[in-house]
């Protein structure tokens, strides 16, 4: 049989060690107060001093994740329509790019939604023309990463993104605002949309 010692630990908010707390549980259940049992007075406070260390550092790192948003939000007021440094010019920067512009729009889907659809439609390249289909014999083929079709991205174009149908974010986020409008969203889409 195996024997384990608890060495209580302090609760950071409370200052109620875990010994403490099971006191506390077992009054709660029988409705009898039980004292739980102390540990020595040195490990109790290496215990509380350990505990009070990661506290600190999380303090640390919550002011600076603060700081980095404020930084990122003064960033984005002031260079309003210029593309954002964190991503990258490929398929996960343009996807990943797009999917927070359609969130504040409140459009719904998925990364893996998107990224399927994109590899299906055009393979990943923002340059893509259908030139085969009843759209491009009617004189206006789809295009980009969405094969979107210039009516359809006019109609369903995001304010704030490119007004080029073969901008990749423009294309994702105007196909995305369709599909959403059409399908729900575009992780529903798994065809020729």
């Amino acid at each position: 049989m195996r024997t384990t010692t608890l060495i209580p630990r302090r609760i950071a908010t409370t200052g109620i060690t875990v010994l403490g707390a099971a006191g506390i549980a077992t009054a709660a259940l029988t409705g009898t107060a039980h004292a739980a049992p102390q540990a020595a007075e040195p490990a109790h406070q290496a215990a509380a001093q350990a505990a009070a260390k990661p506290a600190k550092a999380d303090d640390k790192a919550d002011d600076k994740a603060d700081k980095k948003a404020e930084k990122a939000e003064k960033a984005e007021k002031k260079g309003a329509g210029k593309k954002a440094a964190d991503y990258p010019d490929n398929l996960d920067g343009w996807i990943r790019e797009a999917m927070s512009i359609m969130k504040k729009h409140g459009i719904p889907g998925s990364y893996d939604g998107i990224k399927r659809n994109i590899i299906r439609e055009s393979g990943g390249d923002p340059n893509a023309v259908n030139d085969w289909d009843i759209n491009a014999q009617k004189g206006i083929p789809s295009k980009g990463l969405l094969q979107v079709i210039q009516p359809t991205f006019d109609q369903y174009h995001v304010k704030g993104t490119a007004d080029k149908l073969t901008d990749p974010v423009a294309n994702i986020v105007a196909a995305c605002n369709y599909a959403a409008d059409r399908y729900g969203t575009m992780d529903n889409v798994d065809s020729a949309y």
